[in-house]
């Protein structure tokens, strides 16, 4: 299951990097790698990492199993680079299974109430397209629900397509948390 992630992880450093929790501010030591004890971890101060576009700033800030598709994944926080402050959360599916291509999609974003309206969203998404491009997710998906209107605008802003709206089948997770279609973008 975690086999690529040796391919993510090369150019990082040892295992032991902190990783910032945006919700709680604090930092903690990373120790468990899921690539085993010889692959490295990225470090969330490499500026590698870091994408840049005057006021916003994405810092890494972890690389781990997405928690539904287990697929590894980028987690970035949205920082306004001259105060500091955390304007919401961003992350990069790094690989493509059926359910993320037709319902859950690469990216998943967002934006803390009192930041948004600033396309703070939309300028995330561009910024990590060179990443997306470098992993070789092309097409990259993003999805959301249709009465999302905030979220439809931000794929169109970042460039993407609505491709269709699809159904979510019964039993699927989405489903059950009372999800029943998906808009498809497409980048």
């Amino acid at each position: 299951m975690y086999g690529d992630w040796n391919q993510y992880t090369k150019a990082a450093t040892p295992v032991g990097a902190i990783r910032r929790d945006p919700q709680r501010g604090s930092q903690r030591d990373t120790h468990r790698n899921p690539a085993g004890p010889q692959a490295r971890v990225m470090n969330p101060h490499d500026s590698e990492f870091e994408f840049r576009d005057g006021e916003l700033t994405l810092c890494l800030t972890s690389l781990e199993p997405h928690r539904t598709h287990g697929v590894p994944t980028c987690h970035f926080a949205m920082v306004h680079a001259q105060s500091g402050e955390l304007l919401g959360n961003i992350n990069l599916r790094t690989a493509s299974t059926f359910d993320l291509f037709l319902y859950s999609g690469h990216i998943g974003y967002e934006v803390s109430e009192k930041h948004r309206g600033r396309r703070y969203a939309a300028r995330s998404v561009r910024l990590l397209f060179p990443l997306a491009k470098r992993l070789g997710l092309d097409p990259l998906w993003i999805t959301c629900d249709p009465e999302n209107l905030a979220s439809r605008r931000t794929c169109e802003i970042a460039g993407g397509k609505l491709v269709e709206i699809v159904n979510v089948p019964d039993g699927h997770a989405m489903r059950r948390m009372g999800i029943h279609r998906k808009c498809r973008y497409r980048f």
